[in-house]
């Protein structure tokens, strides 16, 4: 089966598949190409055999002309997340895409499952008021993690790998709150009042802009903690620092906002009881060959006529058309 490395961003490329993964490619298919190929090339090759991309951050939006090229093109595989930007003209003509999404959200569940323990045990509160020797053992301890409530908001795959390890490792309740419940806001609002942490993990649908608002930050329980690796543009960000302003015992820890970074000014740099990280929770370094590996174990499936576990479907890419 003929295939080709097609990226327009060659350090994505080079950052998501290791000199092993590529050279596992080209020995259990034929690489058309040894190089990595990007749009300008497509004129000057010749791809009238290719059958399969592999791709990552920085895969084309292909043009109905481009595409023509490629009349043998059957799979693409992107070692990468959201694929709503150039998997609808692919699967208009039938072109499978695979997309490595679910690896994608494994390490942002490893990352809120840490935030989650911290939080539980009150670490972020301990740290910013820990500042001089008579400080020590001033504040409470957190409640740890003993027969405490967690609520996750949303049941996509960050979420539920996260239940997962949240089970394994500690011995809580787990609210899992889906993200399609008819009930959605009301099951919400009763998490805020009954977790020890809300940790929010939701598709930014249009629906969920602004969802999680200043009331609901408001009623959170005493010492609660708000994680957020979802998306920014869900959260009320004025109304949550007004809350937070006034219930400085509370924690917010967003990974992303709305807009990203904030802008200058903005108060969630400096609230002692905010802290930021510049959107780190997903795959980084080392972690992006975990999304490589799981394209090339799905391109083995595609080989064998072996049903792909990874496929992308219409229904997801328009789920996948939404602000940022």
């Amino acid at each position: 089966m003929k295939t080709i490395f097609l990226c327009e961003t060659p350090s994505s490329f080079k950052m998501v598949y290791t000199d092993e993964q590529k050279a596992r490619i080209a020995s259990i298919s034929e690489l058309a190409y040894p190089q990595l190929l990007s749009t300008k090339d497509i004129d000057s090759v010749d791809l009238s055999d290719v059958e399969v991309i592999f791709s990552t951050w920085g895969m084309p939006s292909l043009t109905a002309e481009q595409l023509d090229r490629m009349p043998k093109l059957r799979a693409v595989f992107y070692a990468a997340g959201a694929t709503n930007h150039f998997a609808p003209q692919l699967l208009e003509r039938g072109i499978l895409v695979s997309s490595a999404w679910r690896a994608n959200g494994v390490p942002v569940a490893e990352f809120a499952l840490a935030q989650i323990i911290l939080s539980l045990k009150h670490y972020f509160r301990d740290n910013r008021n820990y500042n001089a020797p008579e400080k020590h053992h001033e504040y409470p301890y957190g409640p740890g993690s003993y027969g405490e409530t967690v609520a996750l908001v949303g049941n996509g795959a960050v979420s539920t790998h996260l239940k997962k390890l949240l089970n394994a490792v500690l011995t809580v309740n787990v609210i899992q709150i889906p993200t399609k419940d008819p009930n959605l806001r009301e099951k919400i609002a009763e998490a805020f009042k009954s977790a020890y942490v809300v940790s929010n993990h939701l598709p930014n649908l249009p629906e969920t802009e602004n969802i999680f608002s200043e009331e609901l930050f408001r009623s959170m329980r005493k010492n609660a903690t708000f994680i957020n690796t979802g998306r920014g543009a869900q959260v009320d960000e004025a109304g949550m620092i007004r809350a937070l302003k006034d219930r400085k015992d509370l924690t917010a820890l967003p990974d992303v906002t709305y807009p990203e970074p904030p802008v200058a000014g903005s108060p969630l740099y400096t609230m002692p009881n905010v802290h930021l990280s510049s959107h780190l929770a997903g795959s980084l370094n080392d972690e992006t060959h975990r999304m490589a590996e799981t394209e090339i174990e799905e391109f083995i499936r595609f080989t064998k006529g072996l049903p792909l576990e990874n496929l992308v479907s219409a229904e997801d890419v328009s789920v996948g058309k939404r602000k940022e």
